[in-house]
């Protein structure tokens, strides 16, 4: 009892150190991969791409296709644009960017060129919608409603990848330390994990709601209604995306949902959504190792669901505060998550600390500093490009090989080795992951996407923790373990194929050698009518034919007993006895 008493104070008063600091400007960026189904085939047997399917949907999609600043009007076209594209090696700009319009313009005129408009040219498409202009949370009953601005809702997709990504980014003027914290933590789930005693979702909020320019509501969330995500999951043993999502998709809908729509895509990461945050304080040297610790790891504020635990992990009360796990598990905290090269009472923007986990990339710095509060040069404005688009590219790069590894286990689960159709569909669709998985490796996949020291350092920090290295290794492995089965059983039918061949030719050659001798004619036909000759040649050849497919279907016996024919140590009552094996075999 004194134990629990003492954990209630320490919660409580981690709280009002949380609430006593103020986040001047809150940035929350979510990023949720998805996979896309194959899009049904036209009536003229073609496959349209994702991004052509929601562009022809035209007004019947609230979803708008971005004409970015790089081929747009000039005037629209501004200095965090340049400072974010030289940020790139030329190899990330031609996957971010894609050709210019100069490049298009020529497009066709020469034999290499590719013809002009082709969705090759630009690998990545994006698509907004402007209909939600704000969000309205409720992190846990109880507490007071918060109000976030919709900076942008867009959608990514990239050329020859069946992935979607959704990015959602909210702003927020004047929160408290525990508010954003509890932001970050609650806001980007696809699901609710779970409920407690009294029904209330788990580690979710316990509403949102999407608002409209004039205030009405779009759609709100459905986390609390327990029945009907378990009927779901005991039904299409797949998780149900919260009405607040499902919403947000459209027209993109579930695999497993029973609502109409071309656009069907499926879960391929963690439900909680990858995300980055930006947090300008007063006084960033005022957080105390616990808050980065809960900010680095989104842990939210404590003393939440399950009396503070993050997602089940047990919370530990360590001297200098009450931390979100095990001292042990974050001794290493600083040097495991956080870039520092910042961390100084000195520069432009002085006291800016960078913490990256693989899931989160969070920034914090001091609000009273005018380059890290600038939009256009500073801080905030290479949060929302450069070291987005980092982001993105290593959380695309883990979804492309997560769903190509699902592919592979896809194949194999449908493979019926007895099913000859089966059979061919399982070639075909290991053939299309190698290609796929190579044409991936020579567009998408960069070891090194700048030389700028903090992108790079951050760009390795998010690809270590997230683990790409090894999984692009195993993934690698995997589909080339699969093409070298294929090629292997290739090679073995070919063989097989060879042997057949070789003896009907070994056979036919007795025949050949006998008839042909001299230019014998066994019979003298040749100033018989004309009729009597076909008459004749219809009988050899149809004998002909007879044997040669008699021979074939032998020919696996009587390789053997060639084999055995040419066997010196062999006597000739075994030779004989191989001969007898051939019609044994087809009476076993």
């Amino acid at each position: 009892m004194l134990r629990a008493t003492l954990d209630t104070a320490r919660s409580d008063a981690s709280h009002a150190a949380a609430d006593a600091l103020t986040v001047r400007h809150f940035r929350q960026v979510l990023l949720w991969p998805l996979r896309l189904m194959p899009v049904p085939r036209t009536a003229d047997a073609a496959r349209r791409p994702p991004w052509q399917v929601l562009r022809d949907l035209g007004e019947a999609s609230p979803w708008r296709e971005m004409v970015d600043e790089y081929t747009g009007d000039a005037a629209g076209f501004h200095e965090r644009h340049y400072n974010e594209f030289v940020t790139f090696l030329p190899y990330v700009q031609r996957f971010l960017y894609g050709e210019g319009r100069s490049a298009r313009r020529n497009a066709g005129q020469g034999p290499d060129t590719p013809p002009a408009g082709r969705d090759a040219d630009a690998p990545m498409r994006v698509f907004r919608r402007h209909d939600i202009a704000r969000v309205r949370m409720v992190a846990r009953p109880g507490d007071a409603a918060v109000l976030l601005d919709i900076v942008h809702v867009d959608l990514y997709f990239f050329y020859d990848v069946d992935v979607v990504l959704l990015n959602v980014e909210v702003s927020a003027n004047d929160l408290t330390l525990g508010t954003a914290q509890e932001l970050l933590y609650r806001f980007g789930r696809g699901y609710p994990a779970g409920w407690d005693l009294n029904g209330q979702a788990l580690h979710s909020m316990a509403s949102v709601e999407w608002l409209a320019a004039d205030g009405s509501v779009l759609a709100t969330s459905d986390s609390q209604q327990r029945d009907a995500f378990l009927a779901h999951v005991c039904e299409h043993r797949a998780p149900r995306t919260a009405s607040h999502w499902a919403f947000m998709l459209q027209p993109l809908v579930a695999d497993h949902s029973d609502a109409p729509g071309a656009l069907r895509y499926r879960q391929i990461e963690y439900y909680r959504m990858p995300l980055m945050g930006y947090l300008a304080l007063d006084d960033p040297r005022a957080l105390s190792r616990n808050d980065f610790i809960r900010l680095g790891l989104v842990t939210g504020a404590g003393g939440s669901d399950n009396g503070g635990l993050a997602d089940g992990a047990p919370e530990s009360g360590a001297e200098g505060g009450h931390l979100p796990y095990g001292a042990d598990h974050v001794a290493d905290f600083e040097a495991r998550y956080c870039y520092d090269r910042f961390w100084a009472n000195a520069g432009a923007a002085p006291n800016t600390r960078y913490l990256c986990s693989g899931h989160a990339l969070i920034v914090i710095g001091d609000a009273r500093s005018s380059f890290y509060a600038c939009r256009d040069r500073g801080v905030l404005a290479q949060f929302r490009h450069q070291h987005f688009l980092l982001f993105l590219i290593n959380h695309f790069q883990k979804a492309a090989l997560l769903m190509s590894s699902d592919r592979l286990v896809e194949a194999l689960k449908n493979l019926d080795v007895g099913d000859a159709p089966s059979v061919r569909r399982f070639k075909r669709s290991i053939r299309a992951s190698f290609e796929g998985f190579l044409r991936f490796t020579h567009r998408y996949w960069f070891h090194e996407v700048s030389e700028q020291a903090q992108v790079r350092a951050l760009s390795h920090l998010c690809r270590t923790h997230l683990g790409l290295e090894p999984l692009y290794a195993e993934v690698k492995e995997r589909i080339a373990d699969m093409n070298s089965y294929l090629d292997a059983d290739s090679l073995r039918r070919q063989a097989n194929t060879v042997v057949r061949l070789t003896v009907v030719t070994i056979l036919g050659l007795i025949g050949t050698v006998t008839t042909g001798f001299l230019g014998m004619n066994l019979l003298a036909e040749a100033d018989a009518p004309v009729g009597r000759k076909l008459w004749i040649f219809g009988v050899v050849f149809a004998l002909t034919t007879l044997l040669t497919f008699y021979t074939m279907g032998k020919s696996k016996g009587l390789s053997d007993f060639l084999d055995a024919l040419s066997n010196e140590r062999m006597t000739l009552w075994d030779k004989l006895r191989a001969l007898g094996g051939v019609w044994r075999r087809g009476s076993e």
